[in-house]
């Protein structure tokens, strides 16, 4: 029992992955003009370093390392999950080829970049005793 819980526990680290992905270009897109915080540069970086990781390994065949670790989990104990963990899954996982993910990905990738290009993050600060 105590596996099916940390396997959840990556679940659910796994979807907060996700939303910040999916989230984060959606938040830099609507606060384009509103809020200053879309253009933090660490964040930027953050968030195109994601989803360039998340290409990466489906460009090259890779599992995710968090669903290997969840299905190790699983696997030590009852295949179950929790409630909160069946519904999560249903959000995350999805039954369809791999080709079809690496383009979804790719093209998410491509947006990604537009967005870095068309709201650039800030530049960095280049006053005197800033540590940035």
């Amino acid at each position: 029992m105590h596996s099916t819980w940390l396997a959840d526990a990556v679940l659910v680290v796994h979807v907060l992955f996700v939303l910040f992905v999916v989230g984060g270009f959606a938040l830099i897109l609507a606060g384009a003009s509103r809020w200053g915080w879309v253009r933090n540069r660490t964040f930027r970086i953050t968030h195109v370093a994601a989803i360039v990781f998340v290409t990466a390994e489906a460009l090259l065949g890779v599992t995710c390392p968090l669903t290997s670790w969840e299905d190790t989990l699983r696997a030590t104990g009852r295949e179950e999950r929790s409630f909160i963990g069946r519904w999560l899954a249903w959000l995350l996982y999805y039954n369809l080829p791999e080709w079809v993910f690496a383009i979804a990905y790719c093209a998410f990738t491509l947006a990604v970049v537009w967005a870095w290009r068309a709201i650039p993050p800030r530049a960095r600060s280049t006053r005197p005793g800033n540590a940035l």
